[in-house]
């Protein structure tokens, strides 16, 4: 079903290859870190064709303390698709909406939530640092949560994470920057994966140099580089035409477009 809902971490699980357990770990409502993620996710995957994914999604929804998902549904943002769904079951939106949506409405997995935080880097003593080893080594659902809630350096390195559920939960987190996406465009040791979804977010292309770094980054695909060489100025066109790092079918097309601007 169609949750009404669109972001880069629901639309993983939009994908075929989604792996069984991570399924399975939506389905529990333990992998998202946002309610609209967790419910998003719950009705996709109510008609999975897998019936344990199915069952297990039944389950977890009727474990949702009433009073908060109706607090939920009473929210400007709560998408229409969700109020009819919870509607069909009877269950309708409160009189006053929630104030805030920025956690789960059912978490499975709060005892230990602080413990791997702090050796994640978000206790007191490591606020400001990222381990990548101690990063590399936590759980699936640990990494997520930190991509949605952890600090800056802390996206910095799960944005290279090689798990694409775990670079999405990045680039879905509500603190995510402008100048981390533009940090993102430029690397080299992201997934095109990640580029790609960053090249379809119109909001994010209106910032030029979030473009640029998409144009001058050699990871990013042929396809997508070539589509937004026409919108750079022709002072980063002459600069793209001279990059060895580039595709050299991109740097010819650089130098057909300054030639044109010429005549």
């Amino acid at each position: 079903m169609d949750p009404g809902y669109r972001s880069p971490f629901v639309d993983q699980f939009r994908r075929d290859d989604t792996p069984r357990e991570l399924k399975v770990l939506a389905a529990r409502g333990g992998l998202a870190a946002t309610a609209h993620e967790q419910l998003a996710l719950l009705l996709l995957l109510s008609d999975d064709p897998d019936h344990e994914v199915a069952a297990t999604v039944n389950a977890t929804i009727k474990s949702i303390p009433t009073d908060q998902l109706r607090a939920f549904l009473a929210r400007a943002d709560a998408p229409t698709e969700m109020k009819a769904f919870f509607a069909d079951m009877g269950i309708s939106a409160a009189s006053h909406p929630a104030a805030d949506a920025a956690t789960p409405l059912l978490d499975d997995d709060e005892e230990d939530e602080d413990e791997d935080q702090d050796a994640a880097g978000t206790g007191s003593s490591r606020t400001d640092k990222a381990d990548p080893k101690l990063l590399s080594g936590l759980p699936i659902k640990k990494k997520v949560k930190l991509a949605f809630k952890g600090t800056r350096e802390q996206r910095a390195q799960l944005i290279r994470d090689p798990n694409r559920i775990v670079a999405s939960a990045v680039l879905s987190s509500p603190k995510l920057t402008e100048a981390e996406v533009e940090s993102f465009a430029k690397m080299a040791n992201v997934a095109e994966e990640v580029l790609r979804v960053i090249a379809t977010n119109r909001t994010w292309l209106k910032n030029y140099r979030v473009m640029l770094g998409l144009v001058k980054n050699p990871k990013t695909p042929p396809a997508i580089s070539m589509q937004l060489l026409p919108r750079i100025s022709e002072r980063d066109m002459k600069m793209v035409a001279v990059d060895r790092n580039v595709p050299e079918a991109l740097r010819l097309a650089a130098r057909k477009f300054i030639v044109k601007s010429v005549k």
